[in-house]
């Protein structure tokens, strides 16, 4: 049985999904079965996740590009919702002005300098509504780094307190508290006229 304000968040997830894509962008080796990204897909088909053949190669623009194919295949507005490298390339294509980036949720975005990104990374606001969902002891970014990027990009930051990568290692299965974020965001994108 679903209690009923995850179902109230499931049944606002549906309804943004008629109008928005709400895409997972997955870091570097992919989401695992425990990951929440997984888990959101398993418990509301409407999340779409981008798909390629080397997970195991932290190129972001590999991620970049099979984040496009995706998104020109659905030709929606989309939410982009990214962890770690997959919140690095959603900054990227939120930046760049792609016309379907209505928003983006990027959680435990790690130092761009760790996947050699530094070079492609916005240094400036992403132009949509956008959250930074970090940890007070995430290995890859320091907090007073995530905190730096969400100002440099005009995002919102949500302070998880002690959470480390915000992957299912650090007890982040279905991590409902996120999808509340999402249908946040959803309300974000929409009053920007999404």
């Amino acid at each position: 049985m679903i209690a009923p304000h995850l179902e109230r968040t499931l049944e606002a997830l549906a309804d943004a999904a008629t109008r928005l894509d709400l895409v997972l962008i997955p870091g570097f080796k992919n989401s695992g079965p425990y990951h929440w990204q997984t888990l959101w897909q398993d418990l509301c088909p409407t999340f779409e996740r981008i798909d390629q053949k080397r997970w195991d190669n932290p190129d972001i623009e590999l991620w970049i590009d099979a984040t496009r194919r995706l998104l020109a295949i659905r030709r929606r507005p989309a939410i982009l919702i990214g962890h770690s490298l997959g919140a690095l390339a959603a900054a990227c294509l939120a930046a760049d002005g792609h016309s379907q980036v209505a928003g983006a949720m990027l959680v435990a975005p790690p130092r761009p300098e760790r996947f050699e990104a530094e070079e492609r990374v916005p240094p400036h606001p992403l132009g949509v509504p956008a959250l930074v969902v970090a940890s007070q002891n995430d290995p890859l970014m320091p907090f007073s780094g995530a905190q730096s990027w969400s100002r440099t990009w005009g995002a919102r930051l949500v302070d998880l307190g002690e959470a480390g990568h915000v992957n299912a290692e650090a007890g982040y299965g279905r991590w409902e508290t996120g999808l509340d974020l999402v249908v946040r965001l959803v309300g974000a994108v929409a009053a920007a006229g999404h």
